[in-house]
């Protein structure tokens, strides 16, 4: 593992062994156990888009493994202004020990790999989000004990979140069943990944998706960069949402997760969101150890 670019990257083993890491360093937190396992290197922070959770994480995570984070807006840099971004890839690999960044394309995560010399840490694009993914599976495996044969259903856009989730979710041997409206689907490359997994369905309708979850998930309707498409898109997704009639089709005992920020009265109901809200909050604390553990495994 050099990189965390996209969760179709990872192996099942690798994935566990980023849980089984984060549990430990969450454990290690808790008990005021120190673990300054990144002393003395320094992790770039690139962010081209705004964020709370993804912000101070990453800098409290490297913080408490006793490194230095450097937060670095586009405003700031020289890539904002049209410098190549293999030429910025070169510069930043030799001041920095990582790279994080949060951006719009794929594509400029992959070129950083490709012409740095550092490890490089997808804190989000559009295609993928695989740091909140492997807090979700965290989170759940926190709940359940294990991921093997539970069944995940994410409801909404097939954004970078659905596109992790599916992922993510069948190399760790859960059923995913999905429910978008159509125009909204996942990507194709993850959809072809998909196709090969009998344990993943894809369905126009909410409840139907939702029978028989463990968990069930979603995230905005409009993520950032298509706020002009809000009206448009309040119009295609109405009824996908998570609320008490999609929830009398999963379990009982079923879990609720939402990455945040949350939209009630569109993709979740209020009230389904407070039933739940420790779950949810739980999986917003999980992105710290999660990408801790993700640090360790490539910086340390």
């Amino acid at each position: 593992m050099k990189h965390l670019l996209k969760m179709l990257d990872l192996s099942s083993q690798e994935i566990t062994e980023i849980l089984d890491l984060a549990d430990q360093l969450k454990y290690e937190k808790k008990h005021d156990i120190a673990h300054p396992r990144l002393a003395g290197k320094t992790l770039g922070m690139i962010f081209e888009k705004a964020s709370t959770r993804t912000r101070v994480s990453f800098e409290v995570g490297m913080y408490q493994l006793g490194g230095l984070p450097i937060f670095l807006s586009s405003k700031d840099m020289q890539i904002g202004r049209g410098e190549p971004v293999q030429d910025t890839a070169r510069v930043l690999s030799r001041y920095l020990d990582g790279i994080m960044i949060r951006t719009f394309k794929q594509s400029e995560v992959e070129a950083l790999a490709n012409f740095g010399t550092i490890p490089i840490i997808n804190g989000l694009t559009d295609l993928s989000h695989p740091c909140q993914v492997l807090a979700d599976l965290m989170t759940i495996r926190e709940n359940h004990g294990s991921l093997d044969g539970l069944k995940m259903c994410f409801i909404g856009d097939g954004n970078n979140m659905m596109n992790s989730l599916i992922v993510g979710g069948l190399k760790m041997k859960m059923e995913v069943s999905v429910a978008c409206p159509q125009g909204y689907r996942p990507a194709a490359e993850v959809l072809d990944f998909a196709q090969a997994y009998p344990a993943f369905s894809m369905t126009t309708d909410p409840k139907e998706a939702a029978v028989g979850a463990d968990v069930v998930i979603t995230d905005v309707w409009a993520s950032m960069g298509q706020e002009d498409e809000a009206a448009k898109r309040r119009k295609a997704f109405e009824g996908f949402q998570i609320n008490a009639e999609v929830m009398a089709k999963a379990k009982k005992d079923a879990m609720v997760l939402h990455c945040l920020p949350a939209h009630r009265g569109e993709e979740i109901t209020a009230d389904v969101f407070e039933k739940h809200s420790a779950e949810i909050f739980e999986e917003a604390e999980n992105r710290l150890h999660a990408q801790k553990a993700v640090m360790v495994k490539l910086l340390g």
